[in-house]
């Protein structure tokens, strides 16, 4: 996945390089990066699916109830 960003004349280096992480950031690259990182066992990976689910089945209940 290639990601291209034209850096303006005079644009400070600081300003540019903020917006290269933010459009790393957005296209999900860093992500998919630390999920490389190392291995991770098809049963650790749906455990920790099934945690997120549960987290967000709370979530969603104490939003209906509060």
């Amino acid at each position: 996945m290639g990601l291209r960003m034209r850096v303006h004349d005079k644009e400070p280096i600081g300003q540019a390089l903020k917006r290269f992480k933010k459009l790393i950031e957005r296209s999900g690259m860093q992500k998919e990066l630390r999920a490389h990182q190392y291995y991770e066992k098809p049963c650790e990976q749906r455990r920790r699916a099934q945690l997120r689910k549960e987290k967000a089945a709370r979530k969603a209940q104490q939003k209906l109830q509060g």
